[in-house]
């Protein structure tokens, strides 16, 4: 009887550390509006408010550290943070490595050039030329698949913006609802391609096979969010809608 009493405490007591961590996110904060260093000093964005708000329904505490996108993942197994939230597309090569949580955005790569640019007109133009990407992202992928093209990355996507009004690169490959903000605000850039992105959406990643349970709970708050009208909110919050 004792022996039974014993193991139910030890249970309890290791739910209860579970329900009480603190979990890690990394994220790059380079990519607005999803996520960005505000005027604070914080690390802000849509991805953010909505993990705060899975946060609320599943129950757990979370904490944001930035690191480079290209070395969340590795970040990820090391054990550094517990997950990512980086507007992070769920593809089949990184799914190898991580489990994704439910879609929460779709997105295109959108292609986008100088508004004084004439020659380019097409993705068959762009052999040979130098193409702006964001380090360690699906459009990194396609820039290199591109024969001829010299690929030329940046640690976040605003340097490659930067690169292209500089005439340091001819075309900058971004999502399409990372770059038609960029639009908005910049009126001597066009875009001129839009395509499908070959992956399952944004996705946030825990560690491949780690803890199935929590992230089922996680996917419940996501739907929840979804269908309560907060994520619509979020949406109209961050100009996504």
């Amino acid at each position: 009887m004792k022996n039974i009493f014993k193991i139910a405490i030890a249970i309890l007591l290791t739910v209860a550390t579970i329900n009480a961590k603190e979990i890690v996110i990394g994220s790059d904060a380079e990519y607005p509006p999803f996520e960005y260093i505000d005027e604070n000093g914080k690390i802000a964005g849509f991805d953010i408010d909505l993990i705060g708000e899975i946060s609320k329904i599943a129950g757990f505490e979370y904490k944001f550290i930035k690191v480079g996108f290209d070395a969340l993942i590795p970040a990820l197994k090391a054990g550094k943070i517990d997950a990512i939230a980086a507007a992070m597309s769920a593809t089949p090569e990184r799914k190898k490595s991580v489990d994704f949580s439910d879609p929460y955005f779709f997105t295109k790569n959108l292609y986008l050039k100088l508004a004084t640019n004439n020659s380019i007109t097409n993705k068959e133009q762009l052999s040979k030329l130098k193409i702006g990407v964001m380090l360690g992202t699906v459009q990194e992928g396609v820039a290199h698949a591109i024969k001829g093209a010299k690929v030329i990355p940046t640690e976040g996507i605003a340097g490659s913006i930067m690169n292209l009004k500089a005439g340091k690169v001819d075309v900058v490959i971004v999502d399409s609802s990372v770059g038609f903000g960029y639009l908005k605000k910049n009126s001597d850039i066009i875009s001129f391609l839009e395509e499908a992105d070959g992956s399952d959406g944004f996705a946030f990643a825990f560690d491949k096979g780690k803890d199935s349970e929590f992230l089922a709970k996680f996917n419940a708050a996501l739907k929840e969010v979804k269908e309560n009208g907060t994520y619509d909110k979020l949406l109209i919050k961050y100009d996504l809608k």
